[in-house]
């Protein structure tokens, strides 16, 4: 691993008395010579070579700690895992049904026909976003989403047809280790709010409230098409969820949905209609509690930002949309950012608007040529070039309906491509982000309508910086009422494709990211966590990045053909720290991997035995970490090294 380096930066943590580290707790510092944290430095972990290693989750990565006094601990990590989505364990009226299955609109748990005569239930293998609350009277609770299901029980495609879900887990935490185990799981009912579409990442608010998501909205102007696959998949999820395909609405999805968990630890939903509609992936909030970020997942997509109008409350609010200036290509890109006013509205304005049962051709008129008056854009749900002119009265409704198409008819770029996690570090004003895949619109490209991006092409992705400042103005010279407003993003973090698979069928850099996709940051460790989606990396990683030394370290390794998921990373629980982090569809394509250096047949019996290849995912997280407690209230002293 060559001569370790450490942050020369002090880092406001101490080691509590969890982990039986008297010198560093707070009564310890105060009466041994004011021992604190000068820095941390994670030891990474070898790519996985054998079966055995390849079809597990797991790590042998540690962690050390250097104190003022000089002296460096090491902490190794490992990975517990909750539950996965298959086991028995969520409550639901009186009876326990797997963690990853659906409920529909009366709270019933939808089961799977597909096989005659054998109905099961639908189990999603697809566990995402986890969101560790703050402790509620005392009380762990943990969020979860379930994504998507891959397949069904007869072994066809079931993605995006079946309703999707979330589920809330009340954890115990052991006083003395800080292990999580779960003691109760319940299904969060989504039938306030015509159900839950394909929920990806999501965040925590400083409000202790969870973000969800969904993604991949579906495209409103194929759904009027009887025959089109848009509308086969509503229809078969309200059919699914509502009992009757007649309610299906694409307007009914894409949107942003906070769940509350109150002090008895019962869940509420409401989804805001006012932060637009999109491929959302996650939404991060800044720290005036009013403006976020977002990632808008799939091909030629929009950057976008809302300000709410009262901080902590989501119901009304501002959204805009970024105009990309490039101005170079190093590590990936750079570019300034010109914001673009949508509009502004409140969760009921846009409510009463899907309720009238308004639809796509009554926003816009169509072309399928060039034509007078009509403007060609270019956008994910629809997929190709088309043609469009906003009909009179209509803005509001383009503008939190159809937020990108209205957004590239009033300029913004709308060449983005898999833009995906987003985080904050607070300390430094910047905001990270992923583009996953940096490709397709993102590369210059004569034939589309607009070029604003003209970047290097890397498959394997880019992870960015955007950096947040007061005082910006939107396109039509108004002050935006922020103060955490992205005036520029750069390429941080590159991924390497490399011109063939290599014995393992990875087609980028085992030792570098691929396919960035969940971004959690830890204040408290300087590090941001990369969690990564890439069919690029036959097993993909969870690496730590420290913001300071630039040093790039993995951590865990999940289960070939796995997606890592559900990064989160919680700094203090109780006086314990955790990285949260899931798997999904395990096994997935690798039929498709040229894998030389194991039996592929072998690695794929082994998949098949360990867990069971796209029939479920897991839940846990990285446990081994120092416990992390403020030493603001010690003494004057430590404060004062803390704070320099």
């Amino acid at each position: 691993m060559g001569k370790k380096r450490f942050s020369k930066k002090a880092t406001t943590i101490a080691l509590g008395l969890g982990l039986m580290i008297p010198a560093l707790t707070p009564a310890a510092a105060a009466g041994n010579g004011h021992v604190t944290i000068d820095s941390v430095k994670f030891n990474g972990m070898a790519a996985p070579t054998k079966i055995e290693d390849m079809v597990k989750t797991y790590t042998n990565a540690s962690m050390d700690v250097k104190y003022s006094n000089g002296e460096v601990k090491n902490f190794p990590l490992t990975y517990k895992r909750l539950f996965k989505s298959e086991d028995k364990v969520a409550s639901n009226k009186g009876e326990l049904i797997p963690a990853g299955t659906p409920i529909d609109v009366k709270g019933d748990p939808i089961m799977d026909t597909s096989v005659e005569g054998k109905p099961t239930y639908y189990v999603s293998d697809a566990p995402d976003s986890n969101s560790l609350l703050n402790p509620i009277k005392g009380q762990l609770y943990m969020v979860t989403h379930y994504e998507y299901q891959t397949i069904d029980a007869a072994g066809k495609s079931a993605y995006g047809i079946v309703p999707a879900s979330m589920s809330l887990s009340k954890l115990d935490q052991d006083e003395k280790t800080g292990e999580l185990t779960p003691k109760e799981v319940k299904k969060i009912d989504f039938s306030r709010v015509n159900g839950l579409w394909i929920p990806c990442n999501g965040s925590l608010s400083p409000w202790n409230t969870h973000l969800g998501s969904e993604e991949y909205e579906p495209d409103a102007r194929s759904f009027e098409l009887p025959t089109s696959s848009t509308r086969t998949q509503v229809e078969s999820f309200a059919k699914l969820y509502f009992g009757d395909k007649s309610k299906a609405n694409p307007y009914f999805y894409g949107f942003v949905p906070e769940i509350k968990v109150n002090k008895n630890g019962e869940a509420s939903v409401s989804k805001h209609y006012s932060i637009g509609r999109f491929s959302h992936e996650l939404m991060k909030m800044m720290p005036d509690n009013r403006t976020a970020f977002f990632g808008d997942d799939g091909s030629y997509t929009t950057m976008f930002m809302y300000v709410a109008d009262e901080a902590k409350d989501l119901s009304a609010g501002t959204l805009y949309a970024a105009k990309f200036h490039q101005t170079g290509t190093e590590n990936g890109g750079s570019g300034n950012l010109e914001w673009i006013k949508l509009g502004h509205a409140t969760d009921k304005e846009v409510k009463n608007i899907i309720d009238s049962g308004v639809t796509f051709s009554e926003i816009f008129e169509t072309s399928d040529v060039p034509k007078e008056g009509f403007k060609a854009i270019k956008q994910y749900s629809y997929g190709k070039t088309e043609y469009l002119k906003l009909k009179p009265g209509m803005e509001k409704a383009a503008a939190f309906l159809e937020s990108r198409r209205y957004a590239a008819l009033l300029g913004a770029t709308s060449e983005f491509n898999k833009m995906e996690g987003v985080t904050l570090n607070e300390k430094d004003n910047k905001v990270y982000i992923a583009i996953s895949d940096q490709s397709n619109g993102m590369v210059e490209s004569s034939a589309d309508p607009v070029d604003d991006m003209k970047l290097p092409k890397i498959k394997s992705g880019v992870t960015y910086q955007l950096d947040l400042t007061d005082g910006q103005k939107d396109s039509s010279d108004q002050k935006i009422n922020s103060e955490y407003v992205a005036a520029s993003m750069s390429g941080l973090i590159a991924g390497e494709d490399m011109p063939s698979a290599d014995a393992y069928g990875n087609t980028a850099n085992v030792n570098k990211v691929a396919n960035t996709d969940n971004l959690s940051y830890s204040e408290a460790l300087r590090t941001l966590f990369i969690g990564e989606d890439s069919g690029m990396h036959t097993n993909n990683f969870v690496w730590a990045y420290n913001v300071d030394t630039k040093e790039l370290t993995r951590i865990l390794s999940a289960p070939a053909g796995a997606e890592s998921t559900g990064l989160f990373v919680a700094d203090n629980r109780n006086g314990f720290s955790y990285i949260m982090s899931n798997f999904q569809h395990p096994g997935d394509e690798l039929d498709g991997k040229s894998i030389t250096a194991v039996d592929k047949d072998e690695l794929k019996q082994a998949m098949e035995k360990e867990i069971g290849i796209d029939r479920t995912g897991g839940v846990g997280y990285i446990s081994g970490l120092p416990s992390l407690e403020d030493l603001q209230n010690t003494n004057r002293d430590v404060k004062s090294n803390l704070n320099k």
